[in-house]
């Protein structure tokens, strides 16, 4: 019998050491691979705002954020406080034959920056929101179809993985859910031929493609909003990365002028602490659902309005407004997109910076010069979109910067820092990126004796 051991703090310091042996054993072994194999395997023990701590005490710049989740940074002690106070006050959770004070008031929060929409939907996931959604659209609209567009993200379960056109993640989970169709991202023409059948229930769509940090045209999101209105198809933003500040608006589609019937919120939204998702939707939409007292209950989630997770809601919304976290996106994001656009001229390799707020894309492409694109050749035939890792690797051990490649074979690497990120740490991202990309001009050099390393790798990966 183990003994009781409630201080989680001693637990992981006794543990700590055996992690990866733990994953091994009952997780995940194939992902702790990769982390030994780029280097990734410090084991951090502390994060802190934007910043992460390794096993020696090595502080690292968080870019990734747990995917967008720390939008408010790691271990805010507003949130921290908010979390302890509902533990503290032994409320009456999940009684279910009963209504959450705390969803009423996250709900009433939310919806002040979206007035527009009248209702709200909460779930445990971002994936969630999207199954709800589907689901909403087909019965407020007794239609079938959903379209979603080419190299869009919506997660992993299968009604979300229907719309997630990447076939990485489709592979060998097929078939998938019926009458989803895909359109091009930027395709209006494309997508009024889809919507004329007037068979579909819902465009589902992220404002920004966050696989690849795709930008929409002025013209997209208008232009298929007032299609949608034409054909009587609802217009759904996914917003679980763009939403909750992250592109210097509360929402993405703020940008464009743009009012969709439904709104997905997810990720920044639990603060990082407790899953938690929204669906914002108009009351139409809603009443169709739950339209009588015997369908009071039609959709649901056991976990869904738990009092942590609205807590954290209320907490991360305190926090973005104290600290004008929006307005800190819009101003940081638009000063390092424009140092990172500067270095564009001088490094053939680079292609574009482009993003919103604190959620950018910086591509790289084929150089003109010979040696440089006999080695990217190399590199590509290994395996596509290798290159950037010669980036991300460099970038983490030699800088102590974490980021990420924007989706599988992308040559994009995504900024997604938490939205507390200073004027510091705006320089110490500049510096690293110009360091780092000098670096991969220079043939024969480290960075591509890492390259001929991930090459190696990948040959043998594919025996």
């Amino acid at each position: 019998m183990h003994s009781p051991n409630p201080d989680m703090s001693e637990l992981f310091a006794d543990r700590q050491a055996q992690r990866s042996a733990l994953h091994n054993r009952y997780l995940n072994e194939q992902f702790v691979r990769v982390l030994k194999t780029i280097g990734y395997d410090v084991g951090f023990q502390k994060g802190q705002g934007q910043y992460l701590y390794d096993r020696d005490g090595a502080r690292y710049l968080d870019l990734l954020s747990g995917f967008g989740v720390f939008a408010i940074g790691r271990n805010h002690p507003v949130m921290r406080e908010a979390l302890k106070s509902v533990l503290d006050a032994d409320l009456p959770n999940l009684v279910q034959f009963d209504v959450s004070v705390l969803a009423g008031v996250l709900a009433e929060r939310l919806l002040k920056y979206v007035p527009y929409l009248d209702k709200v939907f909460f779930a445990n996931s971002g994936a969630e929101c999207v199954e709800a959604a589907i689901k909403f659209a087909r019965g407020a609209t007794g239609r079938p179809g959903i379209v979603y567009c080419a190299h869009g993200y919506h997660g992993l379960t299968y009604g979300a993985l229907s719309l997630t056109g990447d076939s990485n993640f489709r592979t060998g989970f097929e078939p998938l859910l019926p009458g989803c169709t895909s359109v091009p991202f930027n395709d209006l023409a494309a997508l009024e031929k889809a919507l004329a059948s007037r068979e579909v229930a819902a465009f589902v769509v992220e404002p920004i493609q966050g696989k690849g940090v795709n930008m929409p045209t002025d013209e997209f999101l208008p232009g298929a909003a007032a299609l949608c209105k034409k054909y009587g198809t609802l217009f759904v933003a996914d917003e679980i990365q763009t939403g909750m500040g992250r592109t210097g608006r509360f929402l993405a589609v703020e940008h464009w002028n743009v009012e969709p019937d439904m709104v997905l919120l997810s990720k920044s939204l639990s603060g990082g602490h407790v899953p938690v998702g929204a669906v914002l939707t108009r009351k139409g939409i809603f009443d169709k659902i739950f339209n009588q007292m015997d369908r009071a209950v039609v959709h649901g989630s056991t976990f869904s309005k738990n009092d942590l997770a609205m807590a954290a809601g209320i907490a991360t919304l305190d926090v973005m407004e104290a600290e004008k976290l929006i307005e800190s996106a819009a101003k940081r994001g638009a000063e390092l997109r424009l140092a990172l656009t500067r270095m564009v001229p001088g490094y053939e390799l680079m292609k574009e910076v482009r993003g919103k707020g604190l959620m950018i894309g910086v591509e790289f492409g084929p150089p003109k010069s010979l040696r440089l694109r006999a080695s990217w050749n190399v590199l590509e035939a290994a395996n596509k979109g290798l290159f950037c890792q010669l980036i991300t690797v460099p970038l983490f051990k030699d800088h102590k910067i974490l980021t990420q490649v924007a989706g599988h074979g992308s040559h994009t690497i995504k900024l997604l820092p938490p939205l507390t990120i200073t004027e510091e740490d705006c320089s110490w991202i500049e510096k690293a990126f110009d360091d780092v990309i000098a670096g991969s001009h220079k043939v024969p050099g480290a960075i591509w004796s890492l390259g001929k390393t991930l090459v190696d790798n990948a040959v043998r990966r594919s025996a």
